[in-house]
């Protein structure tokens, strides 16, 4: 039998023999630990993410609102006398002058008419012409005298009207404008007071917003507008507020403001819809982020700042003015910081990123 008295050498050796191979697989596991730490902080995938630069510009507060476009002066012209066109010498689309003579009615019996009051009253006035020898003579009474002046007044009135019934034979313009539409044809036969052009003047255009009434303290007469058209997109049109109404309507809340639209162009027209913005502060010189750069919960607003090796930090901010998807920074940013406008769902403090192109 095996005897440990027998063999002390060996019951000195295999203890010790077991403690070196403990230590050694203790020894060979941490360093596989620690390699294994290392080795993830060297292989962390980059997120890649989309950036933009905090820039320093002007941003402005606005009130927004929809309006249709109206003419600033509208006159549904009307035919004076009753009569046959004979002539039409506008179109719609033509811009006329006030006075302009846009048709022209039979006029032979006007005439005749003028013609006949125009005889009669000479004939009156000769009479008078004796009536006033006579009676400065002492040859006439005062009555007839009288009377003889009264006859030649009376039918020079006549005259005058049957000369006025002659003039209306042209219809005229009552402004300045734009034919919007015609209402008559040559051969028509038209009556007194019936309609036959429509004028519109579009210099200027009106735009009539209806207000909510908390915005009463805020507008304010001749505040800058911007006005753009679904007929020309992209583009915008200046003007500012012409007047603001004092009265609230209390059935919608809301007052009535009246922009003057500015188009040197002359391509608006009345009827188009358009969207407005009376600007009512402008700030300049200000930091401006990207709006898809801000991350909101809660009411507070946070942004990734990109930092020079590629990390990311997650900094609280405090925004101001919008505007054309700019957002005003009042704390947290600076101009020239970078930070992250796609990809912030995958981030986190610390996260590395790669940066590509949108």
């Amino acid at each position: 039998m095996f005897s440990a008295n027998k063999y002390p050498l060996q019951r000195i050796l295999i203890p010790l023999i077991a403690g070196s191979l403990v230590m050694l697989l203790a020894g060979c596991g941490a360093g596989a630990d620690t390699n294994a730490q290392e080795n993830e902080a060297e292989t962390q995938i980059a997120i890649p993410v989309e950036t933009s630069e905090v820039m320093l510009g002007s941003v402005s507060a606005a009130y927004e609102g929809t309006a249709t476009l109206e003419a600033e002066e509208t006159a549904v012209v009307v035919s004076k006398n009753i009569g046959v066109i004979l002539e039409v010498l506008v179109e719609e689309g033509d811009t006329v002058k006030q006075g302009q003579v846009m048709a022209r009615l039979e006029a032979d019996r006007f005439e005749l008419e003028a013609e006949r009051t125009k005889a009669t009253l000479k004939r009156m006035e000769n009479a008078l012409n004796r009536a006033e020898e006579l009676y400065t003579r002492k040859l006439m009474s005062n009555d007839e005298y009288e009377g003889s002046r009264f006859d030649a007044e009376s039918q020079r009135a006549i005259h005058k009207l049957a000369a006025l019934d002659l003039y209306h034979t042209e219809i005229r313009a009552p402004i300045d404008g734009v034919i919007s539409e015609r209402m008559i044809k040559v051969g028509n036969l038209v009556t007194q007071h019936q309609a036959v052009f429509r004028i519109d003047d579009f210099d200027p255009l009106l735009a009539i917003l209806h207000v909510p009434e908390h915005e009463l303290n805020t507008l304010r007469q001749n505040h800058r507008v911007s006005i753009s058209v679904d007929a020309f997109p992209g583009e915008t049109f200046d003007g500012f507020v012409l007047r603001i109404s004092p009265v609230i309507d209390p059935e919608t809340g809301t007052f009535k403001v009246t922009a003057q639209v500015n188009d040197a162009s002359a391509r608006l027209k009345p009827g188009l819809f358009g969207r407005v913005r009376v600007i009512f502060d402008t700030r300049d010189n200000v930091p401006l982020v990207a709006k898809d750069a801000i991350v909101s919960e809660d009411g507070t607003h946070t942004a990734y700042v990109v930092a020079t090796d590629q990390s990311v930090t997650r900094r609280a901010i405090q925004v101001g003015y919008e505007e054309h998807g700019l957002l005003e920074v009042l704390s947290g940013l600076e101009s020239g910081d970078t930070v992250v406008t796609a990809g912030k769902a995958s981030l986190r403090d610390g996260a590395i990123v790669d940066v590509i192109e949108s």
